[in-house]
C-alpha cells in the first residue's frame, strides 16, 4: 500500500487537493452543451402541467373547495420536469418553465371555474368548456382570476425558474467554460449566467 506524503489523523477526504482530478477538455463541455434538449423540456413541462391540472380539478371537485396555492406546487413540478427532461443549464430552460407554469396556472383556473359552473348547472366540465365564446373571457378574467391568483402564478413562475436549470458540478462548469472560450461563444451575459 502506498503511503500518503501528508497523513491526516482524521482521514478527511481531500476533494480539492491538487492533482486529484483530471482537467476537463473542451469536448466534455461540447457534450454537455449538445445534451441539452429544449424540445424534451417543453414536452415534459406540458405533460406535467396537463396531468397536474386534471388532478387539481379532481381534488377540487372531491373536496368542494379551491386550493389556489396548488399553483406553487405546479411551478415546482414543472421546474423539476424541465430540469430532468431538458438537462439544460442556459436561460432558455427557465423561460420554458416560466411560460408553461403561467399558462398552466391560467388553464388550471379556467378548468376549475368550468368545473364549478358545471356543478351549478348539473352538466359536465367538458360541456361548459365547449360552450365558451369570445364574450366569456372578459367575464372569466374579471370574476374568476383574482389578484391572489396572479400573485400565486408569479410565485409559481419564480419557483419553476429556480428549479428548471441543471446544476453543474465544478468540473462540468469548467468544461463548458473551456469549450465556449475555444469556440468564441463566451459573452459576458452567458458567463454571468453560468456562475
Amino acid at each position: 500500500m502506498a503511503r500518503e506524503p501528508d497523513p491526516q489523523v482524521l482521514r478527511l477526504r481531500k476533494k480539492h487537493a491538487p492533482g486529484r482530478h483530471e482537467t476537463p477538455v473542451a469536448a466534455d463541455g461540447e457534450h454537455l452543451y449538445r445534451s441539452q434538449s429544449l424540445r424534451q423540456a417543453l414536452v415534459a413541462a406540458l405533460i406535467v402541467a396537463v396531468v397536474f391540472i386534471v388532478i387539481w380539478a379532481m381534488l377540487t371537485s372531491a373536496a368542494g373547495r379551491i386550493f389556489p396555492w396548488f399553483t406553487v406546487v405546479l411551478g415546482t413540478i414543472v421546474g423539476l420536469a424541465v430540469r430532468r427532461a431538458g438537462q439544460g443549464f442556459d436561460r432558455r430552460f427557465p423561460a420554458v418553465a416560466v411560460g408553461v407554469t403561467v399558462l398552466g396556472a391560467v388553464a388550471g383556473k379556467i378548468v376549475l371555474a368550468a368545473g364549478t359552473t358545471a356543478q351549478e348547472f348539473g352538466i359536465t366540465t367538458v360541456a361548459v368548456l365547449k360552450s365558451v365564446t369570445i364574450y366569456t373571457w372578459p367575464v372569466f378574467f374579471a370574476e374568476s382570476m383574482t389578484a391572489a391568483d396572479w400573485i400565486y402564478a408569479a410565485i409559481a413562475a419564480v419557483v419553476a425558474a429556480w428549479f428548471a436549470t441543471r446544476r453543474l458540478t465544478r468540473r462540468e462548469y469548467h468544461a463548458v467554460r473551456i469549450w465556449r472560450e475555444e469556440n468564441g461563444k463566451q459573452s459576458d451575459a452567458e458567463a454571468n449566467n453560468l456562475r
